[in-house]
């Protein structure tokens, strides 16, 4: 069996408390890893607190070469580390692709955004007082992070912390999903080839009950999780003065007008509603589709998911395969047979085997139930008619308790700007469903969907602090 040692203070090191990751799809043993206990948790925590002031003094070059190298390396070794995180997550190849070349892009955007970060010169004589003043503002690094991050972008999400904090100059403490903690190990064995002070960043399998140290440690500066609303908003109550970002997921909506030709959007919106399992934070949930397309849509959406290739996901033609585990499966199928009980159609899908639940369809749903109203975290979808009016369907979007991305179909450019005024959200995508994300722009949400932005410019926001001379 494969061993993975986990990343503390710049060494490599194995504890007591092992951990077994399992290849999701087989469901058998693939690689040992460790949990760090308490002790190595303070280890990582006092190697930061001794170097924060070198990391500070890193100079642009110095970030940009090593987050260059990151970039390059997770290039060069994309098929390995492809193949692991596939394997970990249950995700397809060709997703899982997809998503190491995301994680080398993101640590590249990183590296360029180290050589721009903000410092402004300004003038004071607004008031009398003011005369002959000059403010120079400088940005300085909050001092340490601790990141948290979930299994179903175990890489990529997971570098959404470490490369922002690496640009802007602060240790980070990572705490990867015990599911899916590999491919974040492997990315530690490429930090560790950089010139970066060691200690600058650990990668720290550990139980919930360590892993809230880093919450309640008053040394760390920021904390950034994401993860479900129920455990994210906790966290913030418990995390006393530092600095929190959440990002928590939502069950963004998908708006077809009547401009569109429904056959032009299906794939996309196939995409969007199963890729991964629909285990993304901004998987398409629910689609409302003007009354004259909806009936069509509903067709050839029925039709395009029952052409998804469903295999291994190692397989080259995988698009689709299990979930996460079979406690997940089950919770969807409760949702879904919930739902039939509570008047929902069923258009297809509907059965469970293990950890695979099929892509699923249903209408006649309402937000009283948990398919709609709820993150379902799964590969079910809602599709639902509005009356055609823009206005009725921005409603529709915003009758959640969530409020992350939307996306909306449509050739007219006041149904778009009447969308993107009004609905309640973090981003809204033009002809693209929600599930599109780019890496340098800034993403998050409001309502129960979090607190603050991610996307590689927003985050160096986040982990620097304004400082003023007035001269």
């Amino acid at each position: 069996m494969n061993e993975h040692k986990i990343y503390c203070a710049g060494k490599f090191i194995t504890t007591s408390n092992k951990l077994k990751v399992t290849n999701k799809y087989t469901g058998k043993a693939y690689s040992t890893t460790y949990q760090a206990d308490e002790k190595t948790l303070n280890k990582a925590i006092d190697a930061a607190f001794k170097i924060k002031n070198k990391c500070k003094r890193l100079s642009s070059l110095e970030k940009y070469t090593a987050l260059k190298f990151i970039s390059d390396q997770l290039i060069k070794n994309k098929k390995q580390l492809a193949e692991i995180l596939c394997i970990e997550s249950g995700k397809p190849i060709i997703y899982a692709n997809a998503e190491i070349e995301r994680a080398a892009q993101t640590f590249l955007i990183a590296a360029e955004e180290s050589k721009r970060l903000p410092g402004e010169i300004l003038s004071l004589d607004w008031t009398p007082n003011g005369k002959s003043k000059n403010g120079i503002v400088r940005y300085f690094p909050i001092g340490i992070i601790a990141g948290i991050s979930p299994f179903n972008f175990p890489l990529n999400l997971a570098v959404h912390k470490i490369a922002p904090a690496i640009a802007a100059g602060c240790p980070i403490i990572l705490k990867p999903a015990s599911t899916t903690p590999l491919s974040t190990l492997e990315l530690a064995k490429i930090i560790d080839r950089t010139e970066l002070p060691k200690g600058m960043v650990s990668i720290l399998p550990m139980t919930r009950t360590t892993g809230h140290l880093l919450v309640t440690d008053n040394r760390i500066n920021l904390l950034s999780f994401t993860g479900s609303p129920k455990i994210g908003w906790a966290l913030k109550k418990q995390s006393g003065k530092k600095k929190v970002v959440l990002e928590l997921g939502g069950n963004a909506g998908v708006i077809i007008s009547g401009t569109v030709t429904v056959k032009e959007i299906i794939e996309k919106c196939v995409a969007g509603a199963f890729s991964y399992s629909g285990q993304i934070c901004i998987h398409a949930q629910r689609f409302f589709v003007h009354e004259k397309n909806y009936k069509e849509f509903l067709s050839l959406m029925k039709k395009e998911t029952g052409n998804l290739k469903k295999a291994n996901p190692l397989s080259a033609n995988a698009q689709f395969s299990c979930m996460i585990d079979e406690d997940n499966a089950l919770r969807v199928e409760q949702w879904v047979n919930e739902a039939i009980k509570q008047g929902a159609q069923l258009i297809c899908g509907g059965k469970r085997k293990g950890s695979f639940y099929e892509a699923t369809i249903l209408t006649n749903t309402s937000p009283k139930m948990k398919v709609n109203a709820e993150e379902i975290f799964g590969p079910v979808i809602c599709i639902e008619s509005y009356n055609g009016k823009i206005e009725e369907a921005v409603k529709k979007i915003n009758d959640t308790k969530f409020g992350l991305q939307c996306g909306i179909f449509t050739d007219s450019i006041s149904e778009l700007d009447y969308a993107f005024i009004n609905c309640e959200v973090g981003g809204v995508i033009h002809n693209e469903v929600p599930t599109l994300r780019f890496d340098q722009m800034p993403y998050g949400g409001i309502k129960e969907s979090g607190l603050g932005r991610e996307g590689v410019k927003y985050a160096i926001m986040d982990m620097l602090e304004a400082k003023v001379l007035v001269k």
